[in-house]
């Protein structure tokens, strides 16, 4: 992360799309909550002025930070970000204290507690704690970030603004927050009131319908006067219709229940109860080690990913007596091509896998071709926009009825992300972890994990009343990484034994 890295573009629309709009709309009941943060670990207690300083630096230099939502007229279109007049970066920045003994499992039940706690849609939708009083001097960082804002790769460029390469790093330039926000404000859209507000927001929201209808008309009437030039076009067009049907049809879990090879039910019969409460588990494993596992079983690092939570999750029914045949799960396709910061461009992806009586290497291979096949399936720009266009024009009362329906089916979801390789400092404080936490959006637990400076940082984020003994979870997934990556055979069928 060198000093003179010049600043990224940065991705952010004047109004929400679609597939954002239904992200904000699902937040409304807190079990599909979709977005997530990360809790970075550090060595010693960061420098607050200084801290204060960058961030203020980095809301005066991406819009976004300080901006809020104002809503569309009727959900006939999405919501629009307007500079928040009233900001005030204090809000955003947090400090506290832990009582002693300030250990780990303190931690982790605040950043539970923060996670849970909504956010004020009124404001930016951000928030920063800064955590002291744990063991031995060290201290913590806690990132709440709204999904609409960014997706992982995009929050990930965010936190640039306040990443260093040293510790001794000099404080950032000063800036007038306040002249900021009043010339953001007076550069906006005048806000009218009263029946002006009512007039103005629907003649946007028909204007923005309109445009978007005249635009899906235009680009038939040209695909419909190139058939005649190209037949096979049509085609093609064909298949790739039949394909992202299909690819709908697997995000929505609107197949039958059985697994994908046709053997009976499948997914976990313990992990069927769902509620809004959250507990969180930290894992850490070597990367070199993960790398060299991944490439001697002939797959990807996202591969020994995945197949160590499902190994892990075979364990922990083996020890509770419960056989599986298949665990359903999600993982992430990103659809980015740019290196810009904030927005959002990914598809999330569902997938039945092998969860039987298996070789180890055996289930590696089998779960690295269903991974590949599902992701050569993903087209277009991800996160079903058109129809979450559909879905926003609703009740909000029955796409939330049926996206927690459908989330009850999937047993978990995964997320991979990519860190800095070399450590990197917070405000004179060296970042010794880092844990993404991402979001259960209705699953039974999450696992998000992100690689940085050597090491593998998870986030095992798990709703207690789906699986009642987190911890128990967290040691077998653990268990089961260093046997895939030691090539032992118990990684397979609970053989492991943890304690």
């Amino acid at each position: 992360m060198p000093d003179d890295r010049r600043p990224r573009e940065q991705r952010f629309e004047h109004r929400m799309s679609d597939a954002e709009a239904l992200m904000w709309n699902l937040e409304k009941d807190p079990r599909l909550n979709p977005s997530g943060g990360a809790l970075l670990l550090l060595d010693r207690p960061l420098d607050f002025d200084h801290f204060r300083a960058q961030i203020a630096s980095a809301v005066a230099a991406v819009p976004r930070l300080r901006e809020r939502v104002a809503p569309g007229f009727a959900r006939f279109s999405p919501p629009v970000w307007r500079p928040d007049p009233e900001f005030d970066l204090d809000y955003h920045l947090r400090r506290i204290a832990l009582a002693a003994p300030g250990s780990e499992r303190q931690l982790l039940d605040l950043v539970a507690a923060v996670y849970q706690d909504p956010y004020d849609r009124t404001r930016p939708l951000w928030m920063f704690y800064i955590v002291e009083g744990l063991e031995d001097g060290h201290a913590a960082l806690i990132w709440k970030i709204h999904h609409t804002v960014a997706d992982g790769i995009g929050a990930g460029r965010i936190a640039e603004a306040y990443l260093q390469p040293t510790r001794d790093a000099p404080f950032a330039p000063p800036v007038d927050l306040d002249a900021v926000i009043a010339a953001a404000v007076a550069g906006a859209d005048t806000t009218p009131s009263g029946a002006q507000a009512l007039v103005s927001s629907a003649a946007g929201s028909v204007s923005h319908a309109a445009r978007r209808q005249v635009g899906i008309s235009r680009r038939v009437m040209g695909e419909l006067a190139l058939w005649g030039a190209d037949p096979v076009r049509a085609r093609d067009l064909a298949a790739d219709f039949g394909r992202s049907v299909q690819q709908v049809r697997d995000q929505l879990g609107t197949g039958e229940a059985d697994d994908e090879e046709g053997e009976g039910p499948g997914g976990s019969p313990l992990w069927r109860q769902r509620s809004r409460h959250r507990h969180l588990e930290l894992l850490s494993f070597p990367l070199d080690a993960a790398l060299a596992a991944a490439k001697r079983l002939g797959g990807s690092f996202n591969d020994w990913f995945v197949t160590g939570v499902v190994d892990g999750a075979v364990a922990y029914h083996d020890h509770r007596g419960v056989a599986l045949t298949s665990l359903r799960t999600s993982f992430v396709v990103s659809t980015r091509t740019d290196e810009a910061i904030g927005g959002n461009s990914f598809t999330p992806t569902r997938v039945s896998l092998p969860a039987g009586p298996m070789d180890p290497k055996q289930r590696f291979a089998e779960i690295s071709d269903r991974l590949q096949a599902k992701r050569r399936d993903v087209r277009g720009k991800g996160l079903l926009s058109g129809l979450a266009g559909v879905a926003n024009l609703l009740p909000t009362s029955f796409v939330t009825g049926f996206a927690r329906s459908r989330a009850a089916s999937q047993d978990f979801a995964t997320s991979n992300l990519r860190g800095a390789r070399s450590p990197v400092y917070i405000s004179g404080a060296r970042v010794d972890g880092n844990h993404p936490f991402g979001p259960l959006a209705g699953t039974a637990f999450n696992i998000t994990c992100m690689s940085y400076a050597g090491a593998v940082g998870m986030g095992l984020f798990v709703d207690p009343v789906a699986v009642d003994d987190p911890a128990d979870l967290r040691a077998d997934i653990l268990a089961a990484y260093e046997e895939l990556s030691a090539g032992s055979p118990g990684g397979s069928g609970g053989r492991r034994r943890r304690r």
